[in-house]
């Protein structure tokens, strides 16, 4: 619970001349609960039996250390050790705490709870953000604001895409209480919460949180099947997503007449692809090593156009190919693999694992155009939350179809 509540916090730091953005409050309980599983451990008589890590635990391992030793060739050894540190080793820590945990329908009810609040917290402040035409948090928002016709709200995040992303995983996990809940009451709440979430998903003009959003329904309709509460809202969602692309494509600043207009829609994202695909085919094997992207996308673009405003890619399968080339690439494809393998089996029947199946798949949408995938703690957690429901789930099976000989004898 305290995991959930820390998760989408951030605090700004004064760090190298810079101002970062670290989530101090998830750290911290990182930090408090390695403490109390070493506390416990110490105190336990009898040693916890052994579980052997399997083949996401493994992937995960190899990604962490392969991007570490990719670093000892980087330009930019500084800008991999930030992610090493501040990323990856506190997030692996968070997915062996969270995965460890004994996921009961009730806490599986309360954590969601929580998300739900603090979505309705974000969306209320986004909307007054809205209503007044100016946002807490972010100078450059700021100033892109003052000077485009469009507004975008970012609540108390310090990005608009980011803040699409959470309230985009929220109402993934909050959708199929609509679509099979038992009971109407609750289906009806939670009606009620995604059409809230939904209407501050708009005022992030987040094209990114749009697209994750339809893939991660698609997801869920798929790994659950339609239902007939879902297929209403599903459509809706999609309906209103195509009315707003087709009539009105200026809201999302969306002109695909020329080459000038979709790098213009895509805020870089065309030049970033072209340049990436040819430092990439420079060095295809090794790539460029971990952390090395800005740099050398800037040096490439220093020689072609005399500059590049542009510092880090958008898209995390281009940073893994220009940074680790054809060696990361066939981890992150192992992974994604290892993954959507482990959430969907299974969740058909689970309509938690169903929920958390199409929550990881928009993560993995959302990574395509706004980066952060394992540099984002939400992805972590709903891995382990999702590895620990399957595990659970395999257990209950094999005590099921396991029969001991006196039972045989005795049928």
């Amino acid at each position: 619970m305290a995991v959930t509540v820390a998760l989408p916090f951030r605090v700004p730091l004064a760090i190298g001349g810079e101002t970062v953005n670290l989530l101090l409050p998830l750290y911290f309980v990182i930090a408090a609960g390695g403490a109390a599983r070493a506390v416990q451990a110490l105190r336990r008589s009898g040693a916890e039996p052994w579980r052997r890590p399997g083949a996401l635990e493994w992937l995960l391992l190899g990604f962490v250390v392969l991007y570490a030793l990719q670093a000892g060739y980087s330009a930019d050894a500084s800008q991999a050790v930030q992610h090493v540190a501040f990323f990856y080793v506190p997030f692996a820590l968070l997915f062996v705490q969270l995965s460890g945990v004994r996921w009961s329908a009730q806490l599986l009810a309360i954590c969601l709870g929580v998300l739900v609040a603090l979505a309705l917290l974000f969306c209320a402040v986004a909307f007054v953000e809205e209503a007044t035409r100016s946002v807490l948090l972010n100078d450059k928002l700021r100033a892109s604001n003052a000077y485009n016709p469009y507004f975008r709200a970012n609540s108390l995040f310090f990005d608009p895409n980011i803040f699409g992303r959470y309230l985009v995983v929220v109402m993934l996990l909050v959708a199929p209480v609509a679509g099979w809940a038992s009971s109407a009451r609750r289906a009806a709440a939670a009606a009620a919460v995604l059409t809230i979430a939904w209407v501050g998903l708009l005022t992030t003009l987040s094209q990114s949180s749009f697209g994750s959003l339809l893939g991660g329904l698609a997801v869920l309709v798929m790994a659950r099947g339609v239902g007939r509460r879902i297929a209403v809202p599903a459509a809706a969602v999609i309906i209103a997503g195509l009315v707003l692309l087709l009539a009105f494509p200026g809201s999302l600043r969306l002109n695909l007449d020329s080459a000038g207009s979709v790098r213009k829609a895509t805020s870089g994202r065309s030049d970033l692809v072209s340049g990436g695909t040819a430092l990439f085919a420079d060095r295809p094997v090794l790539g460029w090593g971990s952390g090395a992207f800005g740099v050398e996308y800037r040096r490439r673009e220093l020689d072609r156009r005399g500059g590049a405003d542009v510092t880090a890619s958008h898209t995390i399968p281009l940073t893994i190919a220009v940074e680790q080339g054809l060696a990361g690439l066939a981890v992150y494809i192992a992974l994604l693999a290892v993954c959507f393998r482990l959430l969907l089996r299974g969740a058909r029947s689970s309509l938690p694992r169903a929920a958390i199946a199409s929550a990881f798949a928009a993560l993995v949408l959302h990574s395509l155009g706004y980066a952060a995938f394992l540099e984002d703690p939400m992805t972590w957690a709903i891995l382990a939350v999702g590895a620990a429901l399957a595990r659970c789930a395999g257990q209950r099976s094999s005590r099921a179809t396991s029969v001991s000989p006196t039972s045989r004898n005795s049928l």
